[in-house]
């Protein structure tokens, strides 16, 4: 009987010399996280799989995600209607938010402390990462609305954001690709400790304080862009520059060409240019009629992509085959 083979003997050969390496240098996670998870991780049970803990954070994630799209499936209630979302949906998402980001914390710490590390095990992990980052994202985009005059967000601004957020996520992973050494990007502690605390404010104050400007005329959604893509710009992607530059130097990059080194780029880059083409060019204005579903399409593609190891060729003939469903469904409207 003939079987598909997903992982060639070689990629199954290295999985026995694989060693999971990672540098965090963020102060706010060496300095206070660190020290809240090791104390966490002393009464998870030993019995208890690291995968199982890992999971566990990702759907406490989607039961967020999907309980604010019950109240919010357009995201115009924090506008129109500011009473439709209940002050215990944002406590509870400020509750999840907290649970999530520390399981996908401990579940490496709990992995080394059972014995029980594995390439598979890193695998899943940044996997469900991959996906959880658009999610924690389109939750909270909630707070503020959408298209609210001077205070809310149009749903092209929340495909910038999204798109922002995401090649930072690429930009990591392709820094290991090519490093062996997954650099802990300073954001994603930040991310999570301002998303908990976004949602706590909105439960104590009401989203009328995203409606009333915070600091010279500024509201909060505009300080956070001003940190989203201040970060993005001016920390993120040129610590991803330097560190692969580094290794360079020091010849240690896992790739001995540029052609190699830039390889994984190809498939999501063009994942974003096809989508941002069918943004522009829909002919129903698909984002503004379905903004959940067609930015939850976005970051489900996007996981797709990110997490295709075995072949960058395989996964770039996938999204052309993506190009195709797409244009027949464009002309079928």
């Amino acid at each position: 009987m003939w079987r598909a083979r997903y992982v060639s003997a070689q990629q199954l050969a290295g999985f026995r010399h694989y060693k999971y390496s990672a540098v965090d240098t963020n102060p706010l996670s060496v300095y206070v996280m660190q020290p809240i998870w090791d104390k966490i991780i002393k009464i998870v049970p030993l019995w208890i799989a690291p995968n199982v803990l890992t999971f566990s954070g990702f759907v406490m994630i989607l039961v967020n995600y999907f309980l604010i799209s019950f109240y919010d499936w357009d995201y115009t209630a924090s506008g129109t209607s500011p009473g439709l979302v209940p002050t215990w949906v944002w406590v509870f998402s400020a509750f999840t938010t907290f649970c999530a980001y520390t399981l996908d914390s401990i579940d490496g710490k709990h992995a080394r402390r059972t014995q029980s590390s594995s390439p598979l095990g890193e695998l899943f992990d940044h996997g469900l990462d991959s996906w959880a980052t658009s999610i924690f994202l389109l939750s909270f985009f909630s707070v503020s609305s959408r298209d609210n005059g001077k205070t809310g967000v149009s749903v092209y601004t929340m495909y910038i954001y999204l798109s922002i957020v995401l090649f930072n996520f690429m930009c990591s992973h392709w820094e290991k690709y090519n490093t062996g050494v997954l650099f802990l990007p300073w954001g994603y502690d930040l991310s999570q400790v301002v998303l908990i605390a976004a949602y706590l404010l909105t439960g104590a104050v009401g989203v009328e304080v995203w409606h009333k400007p915070l600091l010279f005329g500024y509201y909060i959604t505009d300080v956070l862009v001003i940190l989203l893509i201040g970060s993005s710009l001016f920390l993120s992607f040129p610590q991803t520059l330097y560190n692969i530059h580094r290794a360079h130097l020091k010849k240690t990059l896992k790739n001995g060409s540029l052609y190699e080194g830039l390889l994984p780029l190809v498939s999501p880059l063009l994942l974003f240019v096809l989508l941002t083409v069918w943004v522009v060019l829909s002919p129903g204005n698909i984002l503004a009629k379905q903004p959940r579903l067609f930015l939850w399409m976005v970051g489900v593609a996007f996981s797709n992509v990110i997490t295709t190891k075995c072949s960058p060729h395989f996964s770039t003939c996938q999204y052309l085959e993506l190009l195709m469903a797409l244009t027949t469904y464009l002309v079928a409207q």
